[in-house]
């Protein structure tokens, strides 16, 4: 019988279960081809070993299959096993290494891993162009975004807190947001010229600091020696700090966005005695309570606290472009306030890059634009002494409502909040273009100029209902107006050559300098107004300007440098490398015969790694570079005309017809020998690399030495010369010192990293070599204030050291509870005995040793930073302490230390070693919890959530409020009477990336 066949068009359900079973066969048949085609077996195990060059085991080698979340680590021997499908591709990487991806095509895989030569490759910014890490000869130290202390700070030199060996950075004024920080490279190296570096931002010199914010940072460079830094001239004896900001990269649009919320907390206060303390400390000193009970119970320090500060930033940034033209664009808001009431700041501004070729992209054109605006309560600032010490039985209002005022004390500190005010309103721009011609492909022909604008003005009111007002201006009020601008103009030119020949490397860049600054400044002051309405808004109508005693002064200078200058880089084999500059600068506000002067320089390095003989040893010592360099910078850090013989204006005359003439007459000695200073610089240095890498670092030995030092001030000779001081060189400051850098990573895998840092300085000496007999017999710096005559705390002669404290030897107490000091003979006398003979170096504020340690950690998603930071042998003349812990200052009356009471001290007001205190300490400085999101969607924006403290705890055996007192300039280690409430601050941050 025979079957016919099934006619699907004629029997329609037999048609749809063929239709059916066709799709199941279909899907099977399809199944099984992916399966067949991805992973024709199942899972297998594929182990094997890794090696470097040298075929020694690298163990912690992370292994990883590509596209998934598997992976493992080489054990000790170098060994691993790890499951993966056939032809799978596995990914060996290890920090040091290049990583390698290689096929699971056998069971036992063979993997070579050869050292990473990311370090030496690294382009690092110098002065006048960039270069290869392995290319550089001289002192130069890189900071990188991820190390930055980025936790709210305003000022961005506060980013490099404890991040270079050498450079300190000190928040003088703690967490005041109108204030900014001191800072200092390697010492001392001058009396009255800067004492901190040159800043350039963007090829700006002397680019200013507000015009910066953290998210716009790309690097930062420091050019720490003088070979690095001789290529600046007479600007760069401080050393010089290279910022380089970011620019747009060509592709998509990149938004980024970034935002933080932070607040003080005030600690460590000050403990003056309370109401009832002081009370019964005046009674039993025998004083009257009418003389000194008020009847009220007031904390003046609290009620001028800000407790509830917030101070919160916004950074709104987009870049982007194409091959031809990228851009980069941020805006900005923050308002920062401090841990004072009436102390805040409130800022806005924007950064704009663009940079574009064309002509074969042999023509580039880059511009940067940025501008910003401040609005800055400064009243605040200050206060924080006399709400310290006043009396604490005062009441804060009268029974009127009034603000109570004590007239035989300070202000009310409170009081004055509401009826004072001090405003600064600055303004800051800059704009800079650069336009390069590359014709051939190693030639360049550049030209950049800059403009740099700062505009500040200052306003000042005092209620006529203020103390300050009733007491100097009879209750009339008073206004003062001010304006400051300072505009600064760059122009230079250079040529940029490289030439490479087999093993034959070189670079060189000749060019041209010309910068002209002018400052401008312009006040005015008045009183007698009849209320309070316009303040200072309307200074014209105050009744002091009619009657001829209101006050108005203005000035304007300027000052113009120009230089020649050129550096040669060759480089032999990749081994050798010698560098050398040379700057001819001159100076408009040196003498006529010293209009001009050179600053040489020359280092060599040498690239031990990359000779042969090293290769044996190369996975265990994977960098060595020894470098020596020489140069010379200068300082011309005065002001303008001091060489000059100046005309000013002297009284007034009364004429014979009864009016009254302005008096003009010379105000300044000529000098036409004035010159800048000069500093002579040898760097000896070593850069090393341990275990791949693993384990880099840097040591410097340095030794400077600065001559022909500015002094303004000195005695000059009358009838020889007309005014009895001119400004003339005087002698010499020298330093020596070692620096140490070191770069660890103790631990990583796939999943877990450990980076940390140990930076340290020792300063073996930094001292006054020479001094001119004809300027002083010594010099004196640190005015101690307070109460008595007490001078100067830190004196200088011919051979001494920067920062000698200078003073009486504390010998004990007399039977009264007076002084006794030791005088030069040993024996135990009064105060009143004791001669300028007898009086000795005491102790010294300028810290010997300074140390950071800073770990990172890595966890997945998770990412930590803990930082320590301290400063060693060193001493703090605690001011606080010598007016408040004795019981004397009460019968100014004023509140003292409870300290006082306890020690029962009641003596004369005294400066001497008693108040000397060893200020060796080590902080917490920064503690970062972050956490990324893990991106698995490339819509979906990459997003941080942070949360900072910083100055968590501070260990000290230092009494006073603070040990980090300033440590810069020539009168470190003077603690305040009361100083800017000690904070910690906390920050919750977001950065998201679309």
């Amino acid at each position: 019988m025979t079957q016919e066949p099934i006619n699907i068009l004629r029997n329609p359900k037999k048609g749809k279960l063929c239709f059916i079973f066709f799709l199941f066969v279909f899907r099977m048949t399809v199944a099984q081809e992916i399966k067949v085609t991805g992973h024709p077996t199942p899972p297998a195990t594929f182990s094997g070993m890794v090696t470097d060059a040298e075929h020694n085991p690298l163990a912690g080698v992370s292994v990883n299959v590509k596209g998934t979340s598997k992976g493992t680590s080489t054990d000790p021997h170098g060994r691993f096993s790890i499951q993966a499908y056939e032809h799978d591709i596995l990914v060996f990487s290890m920090i040091g290494y290049t990583s390698q991806s290689i096929e699971a095509n056998k069971s036992f895989l063979e993997v070579t891993l050869s050292l990473s030569t990311q370090n030496m490759d690294e382009v690092v910014v110098v002065g006048y162009g960039s270069m290869k890490r392995a290319d550089v000869a001289t002192a130069i130290a890189s900071v990188k975004p991820e190390k930055f202390n980025n936790a709210g700070n305003r000022d961005v030199r506060s980013l490099l807190e404890g991040k270079v060996a050498g450079l300190t950075v000190t928040r003088t004024e703690g967490s005041s947001p109108t204030s900014g920080v001191a800072i200092q490279l390697r010492g001392v190296v001058s009396i009255n010229g800067s004492q901190s570096p040159l800043m350039v931002i963007d090829g700006i010199p002397g680019g200013n600091a507000d015009l910066l914010r953290a998210e716009d940072i790309e690097s930062i460079e420091v050019l720490k020696d003088g070979s690095a830094a001789a290529i600046y001239g007479s600007s760069a004896n401080a050393g010089v700090i290279l910022i380089t900001t970011k620019r747009g990269q060509s592709g998509a649009p990149t938004i980024e966005y970034s935002s933080f919320v932070n607040r003080h907390y005030q600690t460590n206060t000050p403990r003056f005695l309370t109401a009832d303390e002081y009370r019964s400390a005046m009674a039993d000193l025998g004083y009257s309570a009418s003389a000194y009970d008020r009847g009220g119970n007031t904390n003046m320090y609290q009620e001028i606290l800000n407790k509830d500060n917030i101070s919160h930033s916004h950074d709104l940034s987009v870049s982007g472009g194409n091959e031809k033209t990228v851009y980069r664009a941020s805006v900005y808001y923050n308002n920062l306030e401090g841990i004072g009431k009436a102390n805040e700041r409130e800022q806005y501004g924007a950064r704009m890059s663009l940079e574009s070729k064309a002509y074969d992209d042999k023509l580039t054109f880059q511009s940067n634009l940025a501008t910003n605006y401040n609005n800055m309560n400064m009243l605040g600032d200050e206060g924080w002494e006399a709400a310290s010490r006043a009396n604490p039985t005062n009441p804060m209002y009268n029974e009127d409502g009034s603000f109570y005022e004590d007239l035989s004390s300070d202000e009310n500190k409170y009081a004055r909040l509401f009826q004072q005010k001090y405003d600064r309103i600055q303004q800051t721009s800059s704009l800079d273009a650069k336009l390069i011609f590359e014709p051939l492909k190693d030639l360049k022909f550049s030209a950049f100029g800059s403009i740099q604008r700062d505009d500040q003005k200052n306003n000042k009111y005092y209620d006529k209902d203020s103390r300050t007002s009733i007491n100097s201006y009879n209750g009339n009020g008073y206004a003062y107006k001010s304006s400051y601008l300072n505009t600064q103009y760059a122009f230079e030119p250079t040529i940029d050559y490289k030439y490479d020949l087999q093993d034959h490397h070189l670079s060189a860049v000749l060019g041209y300098s010309y910068r002209y600054q002018v400052e401008e400044s312009f006040d005015a002051t008045n009183y007698g107004f009849l209320n309070d309405a316009n303040e200072e808004n309307d200074i014209g109508s105050g009744s002091y300007l009619v009657d001829g005693k209101a006050g108005m002064s203005s000035s304007k200078e300027d000052q113009t440098l120009i230089a020649f200058f050129g550096r040669i880089n060759y480089v032999y084999k990749d081994r050798y490398v010698l560098q050398t500059s040379l700057r001819r600068e001159g100076s408009s506000k040196f003498g006529a015969n010293n209009k001009w002067g050179n600053f040489p320089a020359v280092s060599f390095a040498w690239n031990v790694n990359n000779e042969t003989f090293m290769r044996n040893i190369s996975s265990t010592l994977s960098t060595l570079k020894l470098r020596v360099g020489y140069g010379v910078t200068g300082n011309s850090g005065i002001d303008p005309y001091q060489s000059m013989s100046t005309i000013g204006t002297g009284g007034y005359y009364l004429t014979d017809e009864g009016t009254w003439v302005q008096t003009y007459g010379p105000n300044k000695n000529p000098n036409p020998n004035l010159k800048w200073e000069t500093k002579k610089e040898w760097n000896l240095g070593v850069d090393f690399g341990l275990l791949a890498n693993r384990i880099s670092g840097t040591i410097d030995l340095y030794r400077r030495k600065t001559d022909d030092l500015l002094l303004t001030g000195v005695t000059s000779a009358i009838p020889a010369n007309i005014i009895s001081t001119y400004t003339t060189n005087i002698g010499t400051i020298s330093s020596k010192g070692i620096e140490l850098t070191i770069n660890t990573i103790p631990y990583s895998n796939e999943h877990f990293t450990w980076k940390a840092d140990l930076l340290g300085s020792y300063t073996f000496s930094n001292t006054l070599d020479k001094f001119s007999n004809n300027a002083a017999d010594y010099l004196e710096y640190g005015s101690i204030g307070g109460y008595g005559a007490l001078g100067n705390a830190i004196r200088m002669y011919e051979g001494s050291n920067i920062g000698d404290f200078f003073g009486k030897r504390f010998a004990g107490f007399d039977e009264n509870g007076e002084w006794l000091f030791y005088n030069a003979a040993g024996e135990k006398v009064s105060g009143s005995a004791i001669t300028d003979q007898d009086k000795t170096v005491i102790g010294n504020g300028a810290p010997k040793y300074y140390l950071s340690f800073a770990n990172y950690f890595q966890y997945k998603q998770f990412d930590l930073t803990i930082a320590f930071r301290g400063k060693f042998k060193f001493d703090v003349l605690n001011r606080q302490k010598m007016a408040y812990g004795n019981l004397k200052t009460l019968s100014s009356g004023y509140n003292v230390l409870k300290e006082a009471i306890n020690d029962g001290l009641n003596a004369s007001y005294q400066y001497s070693d008693y108040f000397l205190e060893n200020g060796d300490f080590v902080k917490l400085d920064n503690l970062t919890l972050g956490y990324t999101l893990k991106q698995h969607n490339p819509k979906i924006p990459r997003t941080r959530l942070f949360v900072t403290a910083r100055d968590l705890f501070t260990i000290t055996g230092y009494s006073g409020e603070n040990p980090e007192v300033d440590d810069t300039g020539l009168a470190p280690g003077l603690a305040s009477y009361v100083s800017t409430p000690v904070t910690r601050n906390f920050t919750i941050g977001l950065n998201v990336q679309f």
